[in-house]
C-alpha cells in the first residue's frame, strides 16, 4: 500500500515537473510574440495585430500565473483560472474599443506587415498549442492555458485572411471585421474559463 502511494506521489510529481517545463517554454514564446505583434501592430496601424499583441500579453501573464500554481492546490488553481478569465475579458473589451476607433477613423493597415507577422505568430502559437495539448485534461490550470493557445491560432489565421483582403480591396474593413470577430471569440473564451473556475471553486 505504501509503495502504491509512493508511486502515485512520484507520478504526480513527474507530471508537475513536465507541466512546469512546458509552461516556461510557452511563456518565453509569448513574451517574444507580444514584443513582435505590439511593435508591428503599431507600425502597420493594424487592429488585428494590436488585438493579437494584447492577447499575447494576457497569455504571457496567464502562463506566468499557471507556472506559479503548478505545485499549488486545486483551489488555488481555480482561483488563478478565474483571474485568467478576467484578463481575457479585459483584453476582449480593449480589442472592441480599438475596433470602434478604427471604424471611426476608417484606417487602412499595412497588409504586408499584417500577413508576415501573423504568419510568424501562427507558427509559434501552433508550437505552443502542440506542447500544451497533452496536458489539457490534467487539471483546470492546464486546460485554461490550452484554451488560450487555441484562441491564438484562430486569431493568427484570421489576421492572415484579413491581410489578403486588405491587399485585394485596399480598404481597412477586413482588418476591422477581424478585430470585431476576435473580440467576440475572446469574450466567449473568458466566459468559458470564468464558468469553469467558479464551478471548480464551489466543488472544492
Amino acid at each position: 500500500m505504501a509503495d502504491c502511494c509512493e508511486n502515485k506521489a512520484c507520478t504526480l510529481e513527474a507530471m508537475k515537473v513536465k507541466q512546469s517545463k512546458t509552461l516556461k517554454i510557452v511563456l518565453l514564446m509569448n513574451i517574444l510574440l507580444f514584443c513582435l505583434t505590439a511593435f508591428y501592430g503599431w507600425a502597420a496601424n493594424s487592429t488585428g495585430l494590436m488585438s493579437e499583441s494584447i492577447d499575447d500579453f494576457g497569455d504571457a501573464v496567464t502562463y506566468a500565473l499557471s507556472l506559479y500554481v503548478v505545485y499549488k492546490s486545486n483551489q488555488m488553481k481555480a482561483k488563478v483560472a478565474f483571474v485568467k478569465g478576467c484578463l481575457i475579458l479585459l483584453g476582449a473589451l480593449f480589442v472592441l474599443s480599438q475596433v470602434i476607433l478604427h471604424m471611426i477613423d476608417n484606417t487602412v493597415p499595412v497588409f504586408e506587415a499584417m500577413g508576415a507577422v501573423a504568419f510568424i505568430a501562427l507558427l509559434l502559437n501552433l508550437a505552443c498549442y502542440l506542447l500544451l495539448t497533452k496536458y489539457r485534461e490534467q487539471d483546470i490550470n492546464m486546460s485554461s492555458v490550452w484554451e488560450c493557445s487555441r484562441n491564438d491560432i484562430l486569431n493568427n489565421a484570421s489576421i492572415i485572411v484579413a491581410s489578403i483582403l486588405v491587399w485585394i480591396t485596399h480598404l481597412g474593413w477586413a482588418d476591422t471585421v477581424v478585430g470585431l470577430v476576435l473580440s467576440v471569440l475572446l469574450l466567449k473564451s473568458s466566459f468559458k474559463v470564468l464558468k469553469a473556475s467558479c464551478y471548480q471553486m464551489r466543488v472544492q
